[in-house]
């Protein structure tokens, strides 16, 4: 990798920073195509989100991702979002215009979308009935790929019922609501179940959900990739399903930004993954 005075310079912005693998795979990328730039973590505070993003057309920068806490004030922060950003009202991306403006987006949702074409072949979302466990910043993002997907019906399962009835009144159909305590019932005839929660993250609390009524031609999408097996597609797999890790979802969410920033048009490919994974192992 090449670095100079002229080197093309992007980066994430998070409170903390250190857990992101952006870096790990943004550098792979610019290694690999031997593009003069960079991809840097910035620690960057709560009510600081603004004044950093305001800095980076005067510090030279082509764009910045952001992840937890700040996806939501950025979607406030920017001069403009795209479509999918309004919809989710969250943005991922961030883009310098040559005018000094900000352009945000949120490539959640191609990345999910990405991430299952990728390790499945093919796959079409029209006309499923679709489970999908969670409704934080994920799930929506994951709802919005579905909507345009086709889905016939998208049942939405969280902790907190509220929570979901808010996200089923700010997407319409075809969402439903479902309580948690009937989980398992959702599983019946989906053909995709998706875990947007942290649950069945390593060190934290596990997921308990029985796949007893769940189809075995199902497609099972887990976004946690801390461990890449979780337990959740482990039961999957031996019950016959497809099964995508989170890994897939965050190599596939980070292409159209290291496109719009360096110009190039990334890939991702087993080199990348094992190069990512050995990162997570660390």
């Amino acid at each position: 990798m090449t670095i100079s005075g002229k080197a093309i310079v992007a980066g994430v912005m998070g409170w903390p920073v250190g857990h992101s693998r952006s870096p790990v795979l943004h550098n792979f990328w610019l290694a690999r195509a031997g593009i003069d730039g960079a991809y840097i973590p910035m620690a960057v505070p709560p009510d600081r989100l603004g004044e950093a993003l305001r800095a980076l057309p005067a510090l030279g920068f082509a764009g910045t991702n952001v992840t937890i806490p700040h996806k939501e004030a950025a979607f406030a922060a920017v001069d403009e979002a795209d479509g999918i950003a309004r919809r989710i009202g969250a943005v991922n991306t961030v883009v310098v215009r040559g005018d000094g403006a900000l352009s945000g987006s949120n490539t959640d949702a191609f990345g999910f979308v990405e991430a299952l074409r990728s390790r499945l072949g093919t796959w079409s979302g029209t006309g499923i009935a679709a489970a999908v466990l969670g409704a934080g910043g994920a799930a929506r993002a994951i709802v919005a790929a579905l909507q345009d997907e086709g889905a016939a019906e998208i049942r939405l399962v969280n902790r907190t019922r509220g929570r979901a009835d808010a996200l089923c009144e700010r997407f319409g159909a075809p969402l439903v609501a479902v309580d948690w305590h009937e989980r398992e019932d959702a599983l019946e005839g989906a053909a995709l179940v998706v875990n947007t929660t942290s649950l069945g993250m390593a060190g934290g609390a596990p997921l308990e959900l029985r796949l007893d009524g769940l189809p075995a031609e199902a497609v099972v999408n887990d976004i946690v990739y801390t461990p890449l097996e979780t337990p959740l597609l482990a039961a999957a797999r031996a019950r016959g399903c497809r099964a995508v890790d989170g890994l897939e979802m965050l190599l596939h969410q980070a292409r159209p930004g290291f496109a719009a920033w360096y110009g190039a048009e990334p890939v991702v490919d087993d080199a990348l993954r094992s190069h990512v994974a050995v990162d997570l192992l660390g």
